[in-house]
Order: C-alpha cells, then structure tokens, then sequence
C-alpha cells in the first residue's frame, strides 16, 4: 500500500508521466481495491468472530484445562490484534483509491495527516505482532516450561496492545509534517507529502525500514531457526510426540504468514528505498515513475491484508472446522429470521 512514504505513487496522485500507465490507474486500481477491501473486511471480520467465540468456549468451566490453555490461546490473542491491525489499515484504503481514480488529493490536510499516520501504524503494528508471534512460538515449542508461566493470555493481550506504542511513535512524523500541497511538473490537483526537505524524508524512510521491516525480519528469521533445528533434532531422535507435531503444524501455519507478509511488503519497502534515495524525489518535486512496477507492489501490499484468512483456512483444519462451523450457524439463524418472517 505504501502508506508510510509521501514520496510514492499512491501519495502523489497527481503526478504522472505516463498517461497512458495513469490511465490504466485510475481504473484498474479502483476495481481491485473494492475487491481487497470487501474480501479483506468480511475475511477478517470472520477471523474475529471465530476467534472470539473459540475463546468463550476455552473459558466455560468444563472440569479440565481448555485444549489451548498452553498454545492455542496466546496464538489468537496475537492473530485477533494481527487481524485488528489489517482492519485499520483497510479503513484508510478508500482514500487512497478515491485520489488515483481523482488524480487528485480532495480531503484537505487534517485528513492526509491522520490517512499518514493510521497507516504507518498499522503496517508497524503489524510488522512487530508478527515478530512477537515468532518469538511466542518459539517459547512454546523449544522452551514449553518458560511458555507455561510466561505466555497467559493476560499478558499476551498487554504485549500486544504495548507493541502499538512504538508504532504510533513511528507514525508521529506522518501527524506532524505531513500536508496538501502541489506537485511541481503537474498541470493540476493537489497532493499528501510528508516532509519538507529529501535529506528528512531519507532518514525517515530509512529508519523506518530498518525498525518496522528489517529488525522484525531478523528477529523472525532468528526465532524459526531455532524452532526447525529443534523439531529437525526432536524427529531425528524420534521423539515426536502429539504435542510436538502439533506445534510443529502451528509453527508452519505461522511462518507462512509472517512469509505472505515479507512477500507482500518487499516491493513496496523497495520502492521506498528507491525514491527516498532519489534526489528528484520530495514535498518540494515529482517523484519518478518505475512503469508496471508501481502498480504491482502496491497491489502486492494491499494483498497483505487479505492473505491471512485465506492462509488460515488453507493450513488449518481446526480452522476451517471453526468457519464452517460459524457459517453454518449463521446461515441456520438467517433461515429461521425468514420463516418468524414469512409466519
């Protein structure tokens, strides 16, 4: 989505070389994100749903420990803020797509400021769940004890809404220096910049790759290693019990997402890179135009935000078990709101 960055595409909709690549924007990139944004929505909208009941079902008294007191329960504290996240991040998409269909940003300043820093934090939150997610996996499977004493869902829920903190702090800059202006060599409409100066945006853009996407990356990467060696030893030993290759199933479905996530993000974080270290680029100039490739790393970050309920229902039964579950649920209520209708 390249939310974070006024030097991209998306936060100069006015600027365009190509007329014909502009064109093709304006309609192409309307059509897609309605599409994102309604499967994105209803998908994590779900997602929440299901985790939400799921929990209420591990907390009735039953007489025994709930089945994911240990694991599951910490895992979906951190999928439901992952989802929460996605959710905001989708809310800001709408204005986005209604300045490249506009070549024009209408919305004033106040809105370009909060559109700024609602989606730098969102895709920081994001980026940071997803290391402690890792880091929450590999406390649970190589060291099960500490994970016992140290992962409830208390304080998984605290460390969750704590990693906002550093996020909304990585966002500050987008609240407080972004504004409306006029791209230079553009006949028209106006634009959301960020910062005044290229030598401020380069430190920006860099510090904030390096906090909200590398050091993350690193720390995941880290974490998995060390989670594989440890199944890779365990099943070379032959000690596989239930509980491991349960984790082991966990932890796949994990990685996965945290790989959508880098996938996703990749090109839009090099697109970044490349325009902040761009000279020409800047509040002050156009930035420059890299053809097709515009367009596909913002379609590949604003897929981020639909690919995590599409990966939960592609690597997890239980998951599956739970939507169908729902959507049998809500469709029973659906026919029985109809009939007390019809009688």
């Amino acid at each position: 989505m390249m939310l974070r960055n006024s030097t991209n595409p998306d936060d100069l909709p006015g600027n365009n070389s190509d007329t014909g690549l502009g064109n093709v924007e304006r309609v192409l990139v309307p059509i897609l994100d309605v599409l994102i944004l309604t499967l994105g929505v209803w998908g994590h909208t779900m997602v929440m749903v299901i985790l939400c009941r799921r929990r209420r079902r591990g907390s009735r008294p039953t007489g025994q420990v709930p089945q994911h007191s240990l694991t599951g329960t910490g895992t979906d504290v951190l999928i439901l803020a992952l989802s929460a996240a996605d959710l905001l991040l989708l809310s800001v998409l709408p204005f986005h797509t209604v300045a490249i269909a506009l070549q024009n940003w209408p919305f004033g300043d106040v809105v370009c400021r909060l559109v700024g820093f609602l989606g730098s934090a969102c895709a920081s939150a994001s980026s940071f769940t997803l290391a402690t997610l890792a880091v929450s996996r590999y406390l649970t499977v190589v060291r099960p004890a500490t994970a016992f004493t140290r992962l409830s869902p208390r304080r998984v829920s605290a460390v969750a809404a704590a990693l906002w903190i550093p996020a909304c702090c990585l966002a500050a800059p987008q609240l407080a220096f972004r504004f409306v202006g006029t791209p230079q060599r553009t006949r028209d409409g106006h634009a959301c910049f960020s910062f005044l100066s290229h030598r401020d945006q380069l430190i920006y853009g860099l510090f904030h790759f390096l906090v909200a996407f590398l050091f993350p990356l690193v720390t995941i990467a880290v974490a998995y290693i060390r989670i594989y060696m440890f199944l890779w030893g365990s099943r070379r030993a032959g000690r596989m019990p239930q509980v491991e290759r349960y984790q082991s199933k966990v932890t796949h479905t994990s990685a996965m997402l945290v790989l959508a996530f880098t996938l996703c993000w990749l090109p839009s974080y090099g697109m970044t890179l490349a325009l902040v270290a761009d000279k020409t680029s800047g509040a002050t100039g156009s930035s420059p135009r890299y053809g097709a490739f515009t367009v596909f790393a913002r379609l590949m970050a604003t897929s981020s935000t639909v690919m995590n309920p599409i990966l939960y229902v592609l690597m997890s039964q239980k998951f599956r078990q739970d939507f169908i579950r729902v959507f049998k649920k809500e469709r029973k209520n659906g026919s029985a709101e109809v009939a007390m209708a019809a009688t």
